[in-house]
């Protein structure tokens, strides 16, 4: 995963970072007010022998201390033997602990007691009176110490002093652990979630299954009708985003030189219909004349989107009934012609891949300047594969939040099976916010009163024939001006 990649995640997934970064950071300072604030002090002592009884008869010299006896003492220093009498002189119960440790400082006898106590006064008094229980009690581990009639003495080096503030808990040092804690937790858990979720989200979530670019992305908002949006708000977010797909679409096809694609999905509800329409619109507003095919002979919608008559269309060409030009109909006064889908056929895959077809769309091709056309989703049916080869490749329509990686990531393999042309990708119902507007080109102009209300005018029923069956190059000198939309 590229640094990209990860930040996308974080970016995707930051409000359960943030929420793990406070719940964790949280519960670091709870534990931090209710833990019982500890103070820790020090006491130096040389430890040294001397002679307990100079008049004895039987001694035989003063015994030296070894480094074995040392570390004896630093092992004993909690026993009973030690600490019993240490709590009888400070008056302590018998069974109150007494949290001590011991050390030696390099190769001397300089012996370090350290206590811990929830009182600060009580610990200082611990470490300056444990020097000396230690050394009452160190003839019971040095057996020589009887032999040669000596006795350790503890000489203060450094007493202990009364400590001002705890030794634990350090808040700061808390408060960071748990900071840090809960960031990794909440990085963890945005990776596993963006690993374990099912549905295309985001442009990240395709690169994994193609490499193939991402050519636009719709915004959605709840607010505003999602059909025909180009139309109602021709300068609103929705429209900006439509452009700017139909702009890199138009790049795609300096490459391919056939001047039609088809536009897809990998299941349906997915929004293919709606954005094949806008983008139809949008090209029409360019100067070309652009036909729009509804290719979905098993459930079509552009007739109904468009709200124009669809009792006949393709299918009623492709049957013989009657000529493109009797049925193709013209969306109001722009450069946009529909051919809708007609009725629906028993056989849609055997009319989409038959001879009729191919020799209709050449003769189409050679009329209009540009074809969209609606295709069946990949997945369920093989429609899409067979209009693939008529045109100049497939813009596949991906639903954020909505269409599952598994189903995309079958359509991908199926139209890489049979070598179909995927071009790109248009990621439609983007979250969008007034946050995020300017993301989507929110450049609002001075809208006139029809466009505020966002009445649509009437749909003439009966439209002229394109071209009349002249070449494009007859066919432009005599081609109305486009008018935006």
């Amino acid at each position: 995963m590229k640094l990209r990649d990860f930040l996308a995640v974080l970016r995707a997934r930051w409000l359960i970072i943030l929420l793990c970064v406070v719940a964790v950071t949280g519960i670091a300072a709870a534990l931090t007010y209710r833990q019982t604030p500890i103070y820790t002090t020090s006491a130096d002592y040389y430890l040294q022998t001397k002679v307990a009884d100079p008049t004895n008869e039987t001694t035989g010299g003063t015994y030296v201390l070894t480094s074995s006896d040392l570390n004896t003492y630093v092992a004993v220093l909690n026993s009973d033997t030690v600490m019993g009498p240490l709590r009888e002189k400070l008056k302590r119960d018998p069974g109150a602990p007494i949290d001590a440790s011991a050390s030696i400082t390099g190769e001397t006898s300089i012996f370090r007691i350290t206590v811990r106590d929830p009182d600060p006064q009580r610990a200082a008094e611990i470490a300056n009176e444990a020097g000396e229980a230690l050394a009452e009690a160190a003839d019971t581990f040095t057996g020589l110490l009887q032999v040669t009639n000596s006795k350790v003495f503890a000489v203060p080096v450094n007493k202990a002093g009364v400590p001002g503030t705890p030794t634990s808990p350090v808040p700061s040092r808390n408060l960071g652990l748990g900071f840090l804690a809960g960031l990794l937790v909440g990085i963890g858990i945005a990776f596993v979630r963006h690993t374990l979720d099912t549905k295309v989200r985001t442009e990240l979530d395709i690169r994994p299954i193609s490499k193939e670019p991402m050519l636009g992305e719709m915004p959605f908002e709840k607010s505003k009708s999602e059909l025909v949006t180009i139309d109602r708000d021709p300068h609103g977010g929705y429209a900006e985003a439509v452009r700017r797909l139909r702009t890199n679409l138009m790049f795609v096809d300096v490459t391919t030189g056939r001047h039609s694609f088809i536009v897809t999905s990998a299941m349906p509800g997915e929004g293919k219909t709606t954005t094949t329409v806008n983008l139809a619109m949008a090209m029409a507003t360019t100067g070309g004349r652009v036909l729009l095919i509804d290719g979905d002979l098993r459930n079509p919608s552009v007739a109904k989107t468009l709200g124009i008559e669809g009792a006949v269309g393709l299918t009623t060409v492709l049957l013989g009934q009657a000529e493109a030009g009797d049925v193709i109909q013209r969306w109001r006064d722009s450069e946009l012609y529909v051919l809708t889908a007609g009725a629906i056929p028993p056989n849609p895959s055997e009319l989409l891949g038959s001879e009729p077809m191919r020799e209709l769309f050449d003769k189409l091709a050679h009329e209009f300047d540009f074809i969209l056309i609606d295709s069946p989703p990949v997945v369920p049916v093989v429609d899409a594969v067979l209009l693939d080869r008529l045109t100049g490749g497939t813009l596949m329509v991906v639903a954020s939040s909505r269409t599952k990686k598994r189903d995309l990531a079958s359509a991908v393999k199926q139209l890489d099976t049979v070598g179909a042309k995927l071009i790109g990708f248009a990621l439609n119902f983007v979250p969008v916010n007034e946050s995020d507007a300017r993301r989507y080109g929110y450049y609002r102009f001075q809208e006139s009163p029809e466009e505020s209300t966002g009445q649509l005018r009437s749909v003439p029923r009966s439209l002229p024939k394109p071209h009349g069956g002249k070449s494009r190059a007859s066919g432009r000198g005599g081609r109305r001006s486009a008018k935006k939309v």
